[in-house]
């Protein structure tokens, strides 16, 4: 990778979204995540494909939260990746826009995160 790396034509815009994992039928922050936006890493021997990362909140006790609030990071090309359930292709990730959902998840997120 060099500093000459073309800027990607997709980034996701920051807000609350899905992981397909989530169980609609379980607790409203199964699998969701505020993405906080797209980092960019800063070392030339970085693999093209890893140049880009999704950086993100899990709004579950996730890994990195019970590990000091850090936040999740994943190559932003698997953002867009289908993952394969039952059979069906679906989405990774999916923007949430209902907005009794989104009214939950900002509390959840304002108590997870304080100085966010």
């Amino acid at each position: 990778m060099s500093y000459e790396t073309t800027l990607p034509e997709n980034m996701p815009e920051p807000g609350f979204y899905y992981h397909y994992k989530h169980d609609p039928k379980g607790d409203v922050s199964n699998y969701a995540y505020y993405i906080l936006g797209t980092g960019h890493h800063t070392e030339e021997d970085c693999r093209d494909e890893d140049a880009f990362m999704m950086v993100y909140q899990p709004l579950y006790e996730a890994y990195v939260y019970k590990n000091g609030k850090m936040f999740d990071l994943r190559p932003l090309h698997m953002f867009y990746e289908t993952a394969v359930v039952d059979g069906t292709e679906v989405p990774r990730f999916k923007k949430i826009t209902d907005s009794e959902t989104l009214k939950k998840l900002k509390a959840i997120r304002a108590e997870m995160y304080p100085e966010a």
